[in-house]
């Protein structure tokens, strides 16, 4: 085991003391240390901290509760640093415990325990819906292996693990109840992550506070958005879509933060709160019309739709945007009691300041931690640094200074939000001496897509750390949606422990081991080639599913005629703000292909293989699955050109073949994704509807859930959303009753405009699926949630029925 003796403050004292930028890089990062000494000071005592930790180990390893024992240390018995130590338990008697954990938190204390299990018993511990724990290798009571002899210590390098983008409480969270959100907090007390985002009930705040200044419940129910889309409406990127809230709604999502909170704060994490970012409602206007309040542009409706789009923000200067983050900050108390100091604002996230003056933009930075900072003195702003990349146009040096340098150092921490792709802190001078956290990003609407970069997360953290003049304190993940790839979210949160480069091929080797409980050569060789295909890209190109049965392209085939059609392994093309599949009169727009699809083929055949030994395995049958259809959805990419490609030949018959070839992919993915719980539709509209308490909400929560995985947004008869498919994903049910009858629609009419000598009319095609799409939305029909058939046997059978040359 690795003894991790790197140290948080001598990172500070060996900094460069020579030069203008080392120095505030130092003055922020010793401001930093203030902050986490006070944050330090409010953790709850360790007694609490040690029930809830054995309280977390009853629900992980209930047989098991009498062989570990915990205790909290001051991190003066870690040599000043945050860390775990896993030591044998001294005590000979047969009925004491077997392994002694201590931590400085609770958060460590779960660290070490999850630390000891994989790396000393072989399992795994997995999001539910990724295959779930794996605990059949850990041994019986009393048979627990022993640590070395002075332990396993291991140290913090940062000071912390951050967790959350403010959309996957959208993509992700939106359905959960208690039950779901408890599981998480563990699996994240389980990973070390010690400062999660926690946004969900401010909408209940929010009501309270907009009705002191007189906002009334029919104005607030054309300002929040549907149960679905607030992360959307609380960016000020858009007003009522999906909406209104129901006063259901708003008293439970209250009562599950109120129980969200707590536990977090057992368990010794900080959480991260919302704050006061200048989205108001309209009618706001009416009962202060001298204050300072523009009116946004547009946010991808379809025809700048005002009943949607086009929000309002007050700006930070009007001394009434102090008032109100003021009150804001203080009904969070009163509700939560003083349980942060760490608050986050996005008032910029893909919204332009009205000037690019730097004057301008620091006024309005200082205006925003003001309203932080009036009602807590010792608050911390932490922002996503998401707009520095997306609007680096607007974000020039002098911009980003201003807004860095309003507040004092050390009371902003910036999420360098995309580090894994495109990190800022190397483009910035480790932003302008602010400290950051370096985080990955990693999947965009939470898309179901196996991908990664797991040599840069293995080596990413380490560089920026010990760059010259560094400002990193802490690695995080950003994810927009979660529950997929769980190798990448394995790996990632470790680098949170991790003082060197981690060596991935050996690291992959055990956790295949671990993932299924057992060595199996075929696994492991199937993970050698993973790691340098589909989980190696290298192209800096972001990830978001855009494959043709998920993302199908609304593309006038009589454009750009091409003697011989384009291979789908051109980069996708993207917008400047939003990875979404460019859609234009001229050009056909092509899937992410950054590996061999031969390679991922031959990973899939020793997979197939596998399934003599771990048949039984509930992880190898989600990542069998899994690779299964992502193989066969990079097949239907090349397919689907070969339709476009015969009917620009005029080739009926091919257009007609081809076509069929789609959509009977479409069919065997759905009924391989209907052989495992984890990839049903049903599921996520089942949970939705479980949170409605009347017929009404029923409904509605159904819209949500239906909408925001296919159309997203607004349409018009002709014109579909500009975010459609960009929440999609492959699930059993969405596939055949979405995806399919949408392709078939689309191949008809081309089949139709050639065998009749008639041109092919996109409009009226749009009209026919757009229509389609309102339905399917509306619709109520039931969808399983429990599995049906036999993983193994489909995809042995799709393998030889596509890819066996034999």
């Amino acid at each position: 085991m690795l003894n991790f003796k790197f140290s948080f403050l001598i990172l500070l004292l060996l900094l460069p003391l020579s030069s203008s930028s080392s120095s505030s890089s130092s003055s922020s990062l010793e401001a930093i240390e203030g902050v986490i000494n006070r944050l330090d000071a409010h953790k709850p005592s360790p007694l609490l901290q040690e029930s809830a930790i054995k309280a977390l180990l009853k629900r992980l390893l209930p047989t098991h509760l009498s062989s570990f024992d915990f205790k909290i240390i001051p991190k003066d018995a870690c040599g000043g640093y945050s860390c775990f130590w896993i030591t044998n338990y001294k005590n000979s008697s047969s009925n004491s415990p077997e392994i002694l954990i201590k931590g400085t938190t609770a958060v460590e204390i779960a660290s070490g325990l999850h630390w000891y299990i994989k790396y000393s018993c072989g399992a795994h511990v997995s999001w539910d819906k990724t295959g779930g724990v794996q605990i059949a290798t850990i041994p019986p009571p009393g048979n627990l292996p022993p640590v070395v002899k002075d332990g396993i210590m291991i140290q913090r390098p940062v000071p912390w693990n951050y967790y959350q983008n403010v959309v996957t409480s959208s993509y992700s969270y939106v359905w959960w109840d208690w039950e779901r959100w408890e599981k998480e907090i563990d699996w994240m007390a389980l990973q070390g992550i010690n400062l999660p985002l926690a946004f969900t009930g401010q909408e209940s705040i929010w009501q309270k506070v907009f009705m002191d200044f007189n906002i009334s419940a029919q104005d607030l129910n054309n300002f929040f958005g549907g149960p679905a889309f607030l992360a959307w409406a609380r960016m000020g990127n858009l007003h009522a879509w999906g909406g209104p809230l129901s006063q259901n709604w708003l008293d439970q999502q209250l009562i599950l933060q109120k129980q969200i909170l707590s536990r977090m704060i057992e368990l010794g994490m900080t959480p991260v709160l919302p704050s006061f970012s200048g989205n108001v409602p309209a009618a706001l206007r009416d009962i202060f019309p001298s204050a300072n309040i523009t009116r946004l542009g547009d946010w991808n409706t379809v025809n700048g739709n005002p009943r949607w789009c086009c929000t309002y923000l007050l700006d930070p200067s009007d001394p009434l945007f102090i008032q109100i983050g003021e009150a804001f900050i203080k009904k969070q108390i009163k509700e939560y009691g003083d349980v942060t100091d760490i608050y986050n604002c996005d008032t910029f996230n893909e919204n332009e300041p009205p000037t690019s003056d730097p004057t301008y933009i620091s006024t309005l930075g200082s205006a925003v931690y003001e309203a932080m900072s009036k009602v807590n003195k010792d608050a911390v702003w932490l922002m996503q640094g998401w707009l520095f990349y997306s609007d680096s146009s607007f974000w020039k040096p002098p911009q980003m200074k201003a807004l860095l340098h309003s507040v004092p150092f050390g009371k902003m921490i910036v999420l360098d939000l995309f580090a894994d792709v495109k990190p800022v802190w190397e483009s910035s001078s480790q932003f302008y001496g602010t400290p950051y956290v370096w985080c990955m990003l990693h999947n965009f609407g939470g898309n179901i897509e196996m991908y990664g970069v797991l040599d840069t997360l293995a080596s990413g953290p380490i560089l920026a750390r010990v760059s010259e003049n560094s400002t990193m304190v802490g690695v995080g993940m950003c994810m927009e949606g979660i529950e997929h790839n769980p190798v990448v979210y394995e790996l990632m949160p470790e680098m949170a422990f991790r003082k060197d480069k981690v060596p991935v091929k050996e690291w992959l080797r055990i956790y295949s081991r671990r993932r299924y409980g057992k060595a199996v050569k075929q696994a492991e060789s199937a993970w050698e080639i993973l790691h340098r295909s589909i989980y190696n890209c290298s192209d800096g190109i972001a990830d978001h599913n855009t494959d043709y049965i998920v993302k199908f392209p609304d593309w006038d085939p009589y454009q750009n005629i091409y003697s011989s059609f384009p291979k789908p392994n051109i980069n996708t093309m993207y917008s400047n703000r939003r990875f979404m599949l460019t859609e234009s009169d001229s050009t056909l727009p092509q899937p992410h292909m950054w590996y061999s699809a031969n390679d991922a083929i031959d990973a899939l055949r020793l997979f197939i293989d596998a399934g003599e030994d771990l048949a039984g395995s509930l992880t190898y049958r989600y990542d069998l699955v899994d690779l299964t259809r992502q193989v066969l959805s990079k097949l239907a990419n090349q397919v689907y050109l070969d339709v476009l490609s015969a009917f620009q030949h005029k080739d009926v018959k091919a257009v007609e073949s081809h076509s069929q070839k789609f959509e009977q992919i479409i069919t065997d993915i759905d009924e391989l994704l209907a052989s495992d719980d984890n990839f049903l539709l049903g599921t996520w509209l089942e949970s939705a509807k479980s949170l409605a308490l009347t017929p009404s909400e029923k409904r509605q929560y159904e819209w949500n859930a239906r909408t925001q995985v296919t159309m997203w947004y607004d349409t018009t008869k002709t014109n579909q959303s500009q975010l459609h498919d960009y929440a999609n994903k492959f699930w059993s049910g969405l596939l055949v009753d979405y995806y399919l009858p949408r392709a078939s629609m689309y191949f008809n009419r081309l089949s139709e405009s050639l065998r009749n000598n008639k041109t092919f009319e996109i409009v009226e095609w749009r009209k026919e699926w757009i229509s389609y799409s309102n339905k399917w939305q509306q619709d109520t029909k039931v969808y399983p949630v429990k599995a049906e058939g036999d993983a193994l046997a489909i995809s042995k059978s799709l393998f030889k029925k596509y890819f066996d040359k034999k």
